[in-house]
């Protein structure tokens, strides 16, 4: 491939983890994939998230492994050499920044090739959640996309949607939407309790919508605890389907999401594959906020749920216990006020 303008024929681009973060990466990545065209991209991550770059440029690859099996210095020194020679990179955009991701950018380096890592913005995170300071985290999405900026790689934020002025994914798990009902998707987990809203209470929501008759409403859900979680609301209201029910994959969900409504979702990936598919998202934020740079791209913050307390946000990923023992970031909040702002963001369409 002849070098790009930026001089670069293939750039490696690496976000390993978490589903959210790498979902974040396609608004970025793309619209940089298309404004730089002579450049072939490389995408590395964990196999699950790979499969969720659907609708990608010609010039985008994406390599999926499996890190364990690249554990310790031996073994990534050998993935990085690997990469290097198997697909003849000469830049790498390190989006991020981990200790094994340093290492493999350190193999680069070794042999001239210049690396550029997003930076996490420690010292505004720390200020943030210790309320030493109001100023918040620069989005993530800003952060990445000058990460390909370091490079001199043009990176314009133009992203819309998937499959923007194509046919729409079609999947044969999503049926045809009836007249003048609504389709709502509501994702009520997340890694950490810190980002849950109680599920008694995200049941009331469900009792309260599937009362009004014309909605239909889908759980999204992964793992055993999860499915059991949900089999439990679903078998008493006849318009909610449990997705962990339903073996699917991300194109599954994309041809569901182009049909929905709405997304009611915790700060989790959910909330990120709503804004791949253009789907406005009424995002619950507890221990964290959209302060901590994680809102979902093209998402407004102004009608999301939140509760002002002086002890918000207390940490960037929600993982820390809860300092009262009781989480009333979350639990403070009336499934009332919920379906309020549902009924008000769908059907004031």
């Amino acid at each position: 491939m002849p070098k790009s303008d930026s001089g670069y024929r293939n750039v490696l681009v690496m976000r390993l983890s978490a589903l959210g973060d790498v979902a974040m990466t396609i608004p970025v990545l793309y619209p940089v994939c298309r404004a730089n065209p002579d450049t072939r991209f490389v995408m590395l991550t964990k196999k699950w998230p790979a499969s969720m770059f659907h609708d990608r440029p010609d010039n985008l690859m994406v390599v999926g492994i499996e890190t364990k099996e690249h554990k310790g210095l031996w073994k990534l020194m050998k993935l990085a050499s690997q990469l290097r020679r198997e697909y003849d990179i000469d830049a790498v955009a390190d989006l991020h920044s981990v200790l094994r991701t340093w290492i493999l950018g350190a193999c680069m380096k070794l042999r001239s090739i210049p690396v550029a890592r997003l930076d996490k913005e420690r010292a505004r995170r720390k200020a943030l959640i210790k309320h030493k300071s109001d100023e918040p985290v620069t989005p993530t999405i800003e952060r990445y996309r000058h990460v390909f900026q370091q490079l001199g790689l043009e990176a314009p934020d133009n992203f819309t949607r998937l499959f923007d002025g194509k046919p729409e994914p079609v999947s044969p798990l999503v049926l045809e939407k009836e007249p003048g009902s609504y389709w709502v998707a509501i994702s009520p987990f997340s890694a950490h309790d810190g980002k849950v809203y109680p599920l008694e209470l995200m049941e009331k929501v469900v009792e309260q919508l599937s009362l009004r008759g014309n909605y239909q409403l889908f759980l999204m859900g992964g793992g055993k605890e999860e499915k059991i979680a949900l089999r439990k609301i679903v078998r008493k209201y006849h318009n909610a389907i449990s997705m962990a029910e339903v073996k699917h994959g991300f194109l599954d969900e994309y041809a569901l999401l182009s049909k929905c409504d709405l997304m009611v979702t915790m700060d989790s990936a959910n909330m990120h594959l709503a804004s791949l598919m253009g789907l406005q998202a009424l995002t619950i934020w507890g221990a964290t906020s959209p302060a901590c740079g994680f809102l979902g791209y093209g998402q407004d913050a102004s009608t999301d749920i939140q509760l002002d307390l002086p002890c918000r946000p207390c940490s960037i990923y929600g993982e820390r216990d809860c300092r009262y023992g009781d989480y009333r970031c979350l639990s403070g909040i009336a499934p009332d006020t919920i379906v309020k702002r549902i009924i008000e963001m769908v059907e004031g369409k």
